[in-house]
């Protein structure tokens, strides 16, 4: 098969979907794959890179799109990609398309089939989005204690406090994947812990992780706003897998928090999980807006941030089922590796995806009956 690689156009997006290793095993594999030019520099990887290992170089977006069996790609297409869409065309990548129903319409309407990263599942477990959950989460601590500081407009906390004076206190919403990274990048800073869900396995477990440098809460309304009211800084990541994310902070919650405070919300690809950072995402150029005093995080590609360390931890994740599609085909993988069903959103004009179906008001099809 022929993939392409085209260069990420989403504000500051400096990721790319294929790091040369990955590019090398493609072709080794006997396949084609094509990279637009300069779609790897921001993440330290040149031209000359990729051609060393077999990758072609072509100068436009247009020409990688055109020539592709498979668009591998990073984030969601932008809206000004949509018009490569065609029949037959697999687009492997991010989709969110829950949050997303411009491209959902323009998807279904074209014929591609759509594979996100982001539903593909594993038991509980979703494997191409963790490495990036991983990503999202330590870089919301980091985040959020930087926009903690006077100079950017925070209360002037020092998560970790010195000395003679309390630490701050990190209220982490949801324990998943990105909730886990975060509250073990707070908890190494020193910074007095709360962490909330409704797993109650999965907080026990987590006690004994963290013991005492974490206080686990089952998450209730009355439970979230009592943290919320108390914290420095709440990071919020809670998931419900290609549906859209529930609005467990709300507006009340807060106007009880002090003026200062800082909310990062890791959910926004799937519609945000707070009621001020609902279908509100900002980006890495302006990524802050304040409500009752507040200030918001809600950047919708956060890894994008550090895209070296993301490109290859997304890389490593993405390509083995890449490499299986382009052998295969899609019919073919989907019956090697079934935990790749749920990751097909829409193929041929149809929405493949209950949780998309549902959210979004389309009729749903089983994957099997539309491939």
């Amino acid at each position: 098969m022929i993939i392409g690689v085209p260069k990420e156009i989403k504000n500051n997006e400096s990721r790319v979907s294929a790091v040369p290793g990955a590019v090398q095993e493609l072709v080794l594999d006997g396949h084609t794959v094509y990279i637009e030019k300069g779609a790897g520099i921001n993440s330290g990887i040149t031209d000359e890179d990729y051609e060393a290992v077999g990758g072609i170089i072509l100068d436009s977006a247009e020409e990688v799109w055109a020539k592709a069996d498979i668009i591998y790609k990073v984030k969601e297409p932008l809206k000004s990609e949509y018009k490569y869409f065609r029949p037959g065309l697999i687009v492997y990548t991010y989709l969110h398309l829950a949050a997303e129903p411009e491209l959902t319409k323009a998807m279904v309407d074209s014929g591609v089939i759509g594979i996100a990263f982001e539903t593909v599942k594993v038991g509980r477990g979703l494997p191409l989005l963790r490495p990036m959950s991983e990503v999202a989460g330590r870089l919301a601590l980091q985040e959020g204690a930087r926009f903690l500081s006077k100079v950017n407009g925070g209360k002037g906390i020092l998560l970790q406090g010195v000395p003679g004076v309390d630490v701050g206190k990190v209220v982490v919403v949801g324990a998943g994947v990105a909730g886990t990274a975060a509250a073990t990048a707070a908890a190494g800073l020193g910074a007095k812990v709360t962490m909330l869900d409704v797993n109650l396995d999965r907080l026990t477990e987590l006690s004994h992780i963290f013991g005492r440098d974490v206080e686990t809460l089952y998450s209730t309304k009355y439970n979230i706003a009592k943290s919320v009211k108390d914290a420095d800084l709440v990071i919020s990541t809670v998931l419900i897998p290609g549906a859209r994310a529930p609005k467990l902070i709300t507006k009340e919650m807060v106007a009880t928090m002090e003026p200062g405070s800082v909310i990062v919300d890791v959910a926004i690809d799937q519609g945000g999980s707070t009621e001020y950072t609902e279908n509100r995402p900002t980006s890495h150029s302006d990524p802050i807006f304040v409500e009752d005093g507040v200030l918001h995080y809600s950047v919708a590609n956060i890894p994008g941030a550090v895209a070296k360390t993301s490109s290859y931890a997304l890389c490593n994740a993405t390509n083995r089922y890449l490499r299986t599609i382009a052998k295969l085909g899609v019919k073919e993988s989907l019956a090697r590796h079934p935990e790749l069903i749920p990751g097909v959103n829409v193929a041929n004009g149809k929405v493949t995806l209950k949780a998309v179906a549902d959210d979004l008001g389309y009729d749903y099809v089983p994957v099997e009956e539309a491939i």
